[in-house]
């Protein structure tokens, strides 16, 4: 049985409808790329995921339990945690603050917490050199880095990760994508929601979205193999 698992979810915003019966599944310690282009209904996707926008119909089930329209700080105490599109720091808070608020659900641990912090500046050796600093003052790059580390301090079983590599250079999108693998290596099973097809390189698993369903799902490796999906619905060249 999957980690998580989507059967015919439907979605949207008022009257308008985004996705459209979408159905799949994670393997518990997969790496998981959902691609798309704009419009596509990645971050619809990960909003119902993660119980900030609720369903139409469908089913999401994690570890075996119906999780369909749980509020999300009941899914977050799960283990189901997100990395927004847009990093949403806390501009006035310091690193340390920041990582601090992502362990709130897990405060009373204060142990727990210290060594998670410790993990989380191992990834990301540059926070702990901006300690002090506040978050609003942080390059793109580093708030992307902050963002990530925030996220594993809510302990997460699976991370989703949208458009980490949103806005960032290639050298930096290139550090994030390794980091993101190697905290999958260690032990948390990530899906990550981009445009960048670059992703492909560190995922077990590809979806690829177009119009609220998805048109492909395969290896990552094997994507590389279908010109016409990457051509059509990544913008890369077949």
């Amino acid at each position: 049985m999957p980690l998580l698992e989507i059967d015919e979810l439907s979605a949207g915003y008022g009257s308008l409808p985004v996705l459209q019966g979408l159905s799949f599944g994670i393997e518990e310690g997969e790496t998981a790329v959902l691609l798309g282009l704009n419009g596509a209904g990645k971050t619809t996707t990960v909003l119902c995921l993660t119980g900030l926008l609720k369903p139409w119909s469908g089913r999401i089930t994690f570890d075996g339990t119906d999780v369909t329209g749980w509020d999300p700080r009941k899914l977050v105490s799960k283990g189901l945690v997100l990395v927004p599109e847009g990093r949403h720091v806390f501009p006035e808070f310091t690193v340390a603050q920041n990582l601090r608020m992502g362990a709130w659900p897990h405060r009373r641990d204060r142990a727990r917490t210290k060594e998670i912090t410790e993990v989380a500046v191992e990834y990301f050796p540059r926070l702990r050199e901006r300690w002090t600093q506040l978050a609003g003052t942080l390059s793109g790059g580093e708030q992307q880095m902050l963002a990530i580390a925030r996220g594993l301090m809510a302990r997460p079983r699976i991370l989703f990760i949208d458009e980490s590599s949103l806005g960032l250079s290639p050298k930096l999108i290139k550090t994030v994508f390794e980091v993101v693998k190697q905290i999958n290596t260690d032990g948390t099973t990530v899906l990550m929601v981009e445009q960048n097809a670059g992703a492909i390189a560190i995922a077990d698993r590809a979806l690829v979205m177009q119009m609220g369903t998805l048109v492909y799902e395969g290896s990552g490796g094997d994507i590389l193999d279908h010109s016409e999906i990457r051509e059509a619905y990544l913008g890369t060249p077949a």
